[in-house]
């Protein structure tokens, strides 16, 4: 093997490990920002993860954020407007990179 074909298998070993990471933080994110809107929502125990359970489902819908967006805004109404909910994924995004690069 060359030392191009060497450096080829490592760029796509790195591009699959981060679009990896990419996802599982996606997906953390959503997770977290349906605890969030749970709690704005009144539901406790079991519910709070059933409903962030339904959160990361919504994301597979279309890609980015907006159908997480519709599906907060659609079950939240008048509790929270779309610019605080697209706030809220961008802070929880943070937040999950943060707890994946520490091992959480």
């Amino acid at each position: 093997m060359t030392t191009f074909d060497d450096r080829e298998n490592a760029f796509e070993a790195k591009f699959a490990h981060d679009a990896d990471m990419q996802f599982k933080a996606q997906a953390r994110a959503n997770k977290l920002a349906g605890i969030w809107a749970a709690g704005l929502l009144g539901k406790t125990g079991d519910d709070v993860d059933a409903y962030a359970r339904e959160v990361i489902a919504s994301d597979f819908e279309e890609a980015g954020i907006e159908d997480v967006v519709r599906k907060l805004s659609g079950d939240l109404g008048g509790l929270a407007t779309d610019e605080t909910i697209r706030a809220k994924l961008a802070e929880t995004l943070i937040e999950a990179k943060a707890q994946l690069a520490s091992g959480e």
